[in-house]
C-alpha cells in the first residue's frame, strides 16, 4: 500500500471536491494528472548525487537511470566538496515525489541544512545525454 503524506492526501481530497462540479463526462475523458509519468525508486536504490546548480540535483538511482530534484530555494553549498547529502524516512522508504524526500546537507564539521524538493523528474535517456558529463552523478 502506497502512503501518501498528510498534505498529499488534502491536496487530493480538494482535487477531488474541486472536480465535483465539472461534469462526469469531462472527468472520464481527462487522465489522471501526471499518471503516465509517475514512477518511484527505493531509498536504498539511490547511488549518488550533483548539483549542477543551487537550486538543481541529480540523483543516480541503480546505475541507469536519472532524477532531477528542483529546490525551493536551494544552497550555494551544494557544490562544496565536503557535502553529504541525508534523506530521511520515516515509514516506507519508496519514493514518489517530491514530498517524499526529506534531504539535509551536512558536512564532517557539524553543519547541517535542511532543503526542500519542489519537484521530482524521472529523466528520459535523451534528457540524461544532454546533461553535461561533469554534472552527472
Amino acid at each position: 500500500m502506497l502512503r501518501i503524506p498528510t498534505a498529499g492526501r488534502l491536496g487530493l481530497i480538494a482535487a477531488g471536491l474541486l472536480g465535483l462540479g465539472s461534469g462526469a463526462v469531462a472527468a472520464q475523458e481527462a487522465p489522471p494528472p501526471q499518471a503516465q509519468h509517475r514512477s518511484c525508486f527505493f531509498i536504498h536504490e539511490w547511488q549518488g548525487w550533483k548539483s549542477p546548480a543551487p537550486t538543481i540535483l541529480y540523483l543516480r538511482i541503480n546505475r541507469r537511470d536519472v532524477y532531477r530534484v528542483d529546490l525551493t530555494s536551494g544552497s550555494p553549498n551544494l557544490q562544496r566538496s565536503d557535502m553529504h547529502l541525508i534523506s530521511e524516512t520515516r515509514g516506507s522508504d519508496l519514493i514518489c515525489s517530491a514530498l517524499d524526500l526529506e534531504l539535509t546537507l551536512a558536512d564532517t564539521q557539524g553543519f547541517r541544512e535542511s532543503l526542500i524538493a519542489k519537484t521530482l523528474t524521472r529523466l528520459s535517456p535523451e534528457e540524461i545525454a544532454a546533461i553535461p558529463h561533469k554534472s552527472l552523478p
